[in-house]
């Protein structure tokens, strides 16, 4: 139980800070367990690493900014990524799809569900994006 705790407020730091730099250290010291303990842990309760979790974050938080209009290079900051290549390295091995193919998809998805008279399509289309957000 008390374990359970404490990956909660690991689990909560990672989410309050996912577009920082976090390391694993500072994660396990919230847990109050060795680096170690704390990745396996963590790996048994929720399914994945603390990276992957990490980095799952922020791709949900880009799908959101890409969808808005916002330019990759702005958006890999935003969230957290060293640089566009790194994000989109994580972009397509999350998502299956470059960021850029993510838009096309959204827009394309807009157009076929009528995306209410917008000509930006990208950012229009609440039933698309979710669809989209959902399949990476």
């Amino acid at each position: 139980m008390k374990q359970s705790i404490s990956l909660n407020a690991a689990r909560a730091f990672i989410e309050a800070h996912f577009d920082e730099p976090v390391t694993l250290a500072q994660l396990a010291a919230l847990s109050a367990l060795s680096v170690s303990r704390f990745a396996t842990v963590f790996r048994q309760q929720y399914g994945s690493s603390p990276y992957r979790y990490l980095c799952g974050l922020r791709i949900q938080r880009a799908q959101t900014l890409l969808l808005e209009g916002v330019p990759g290079s702005v958006v890999a900051t935003e969230v957290g990524f060293f640089d566009q290549s790194h994000f989109g390295r994580h972009f397509k091995r999350c998502c299956g799809m470059t960021p850029s193919m993510f838009i096309a998809r959204a827009a394309a998805n807009a157009a076929r569900h009528g995306g209410a008279g917008s000509s930006s399509g990208a950012a229009t289309a609440p039933r698309s994006a979710s669809a989209i957000r959902s399949s990476c």
